[in-house]
């Protein structure tokens, strides 16, 4: 029988949005000190059962450190941390229900795949006959049965990751920490076990936290996202929300490729509101609504929602702009243009490639139009 899709349980788990619920998992205004570094600021973040949540950030941000201190592995220098409403002060990692998935996968090379699996369970003293069962049961999920006699140096790297899942799940702790855990994959197989590990989480019904700087990962495996800049939250919220509407223009810089112009605001008629950008004199129509009109605001957009054409629009005293082909990147599926303003400002545009072209209508040194819908970007203040 063929796997029934996750489709509607995706789009109906929302529990933050439940005021009557609590979080499993709650970091209470918690700060982490290293001398006089900070390596996390003041940190609040409820995460809930049943929720794949990614912690997002560049390297040395906190993400890591915070995921420590839930593991037990750091002990926060204020605020507290919180399991189940209770909290996790003074309880050593083993006493925690909490079990953490490494980068390097941390396999024993002596041990087989099963007695690797089985080794966490051993050392809780669990009957031996429990163990070939959670062992047997484990590696089932994760599809690895054929080979639980084998070494790890027998395996390929997404063979190992599987054994380092199933190692970690064996004792079925209540939350699952990933730090890192597809790093050391390839492209295509990365981009398979994402889809592996949403999938599982479903299944299981467990709490998973990682921790990636991979924009796309966390896109693609999370619930929520929490995104993180020099030890501080930046914002929380789903995929969607944090590409489409980022709350500052760090969020919106580092999640995907974005367009960004600054200017003005002035108010438009008819609910329109209009940011003009003086060195370029650019007027940008949005149907975005202001509480407060800031000095300067930005424009952002990204480059998927800008239309590249060789002819002028018929509108176009509003949200268009000309410019000269720079550079010319073809993926294949998508084609990436670098069109330089006459202000000297280049502006990134994505088209789909959904026919097949021997030679491409829009090449260098062309002079081209960018414009798009007046709901297409958004005005950040921050």
């Amino acid at each position: 029988m063929a796997k029934q899709a996750l489709g509607p349980i995706r789009r109906s788990f929302a529990p933050w949005d439940d005021p009557d619920r609590s979080p499993l998992i709650h970091f209470k205004s918690v700060t982490k000190r290293f001398g006089d570094f900070v390596a996390v600021d003041r940190v609040d973040l409820p995460i809930y059962e049943r929720e794949f949540h990614a912690l997002l950030g560049p390297s040395g941000c906190g993400k890591t450190t915070l995921m420590r201190m839930l593991a037990g592995f750091e002990e926060p220098s204020e605020g507290d941390v919180l399991l189940d409403g209770r909290s996790l002060k003074g309880v050593p990692p083993y006493r925690r229900p909490v079990n953490m998935m490494f980068q390097s996968y941390a396999l024993f090379p002596h041990m087989s795949v099963e007695k690797n699996v089985a080794f966490g369970l051993k050392q809780d003293g669990m009957a031996k006959s429990e163990i070939g069962d959670r062992v047997a049961e484990m590696l089932k999920l994760v599809r690895l049965e054929q080979f639980a006699k084998r070494k790890p140096h027998q395996l390929s790297g997404g063979q190992r990751q599987r054994v380092a899942l199933a190692r970690s799940l064996a004792k079925k702790p209540r939350v699952l920490l990933l730090d890192e855990p597809l790093g050391a994959l390839d492209k295509k197989l990365r981009e398979a076990t994402q889809f592996e590990l949403t999938d599982l989480q479903v299944e299981l019904g467990m709490t998973f936290l990682i921790v990636t700087h991979d924009q796309e990962e966390a896109m693609t495996v999370a619930d929520r996202i929490a995104v993180m800049d020099q030890g501080a939250i930046r914002q929380v919220a789903t995929p969607s929300e944090i590409y489409e509407q980022p709350s500052s223009r760090y969020v919106a810089d580092f999640i995907g490729d974005i367009n960004i112009v600054e200017g003005r605001i002035e108010p438009g008629a008819n609910g329109v509101t209009r940011l003009v950008a003086p060195d370029s004199g650019l007027v940008i129509e949005t149907e975005q609504t202001l509480d407060e009109i800031p000095e300067t605001a930005w424009y952002a957009i990204r480059p998927e929602k800008l239309r590249v054409s060789l002819d002028e629009p018929s509108e176009a005293s509003v949200n268009t702009v000309s410019g000269e082909i720079w550079d010319i990147a073809y993926l294949g599926d998508v084609s990436i243009y670098h069109v330089k303003l006459d202000d000297g400002t280049v502006v990134r545009a994505t088209t789909a490639n959904t026919t097949r072209l021997v030679e491409r209508p829009i090449s260098w040194d062309d002079r081209v139009w960018l414009s798009w819908d007046r709901t297409a970007g958004i005005i950040l203040t921050r």
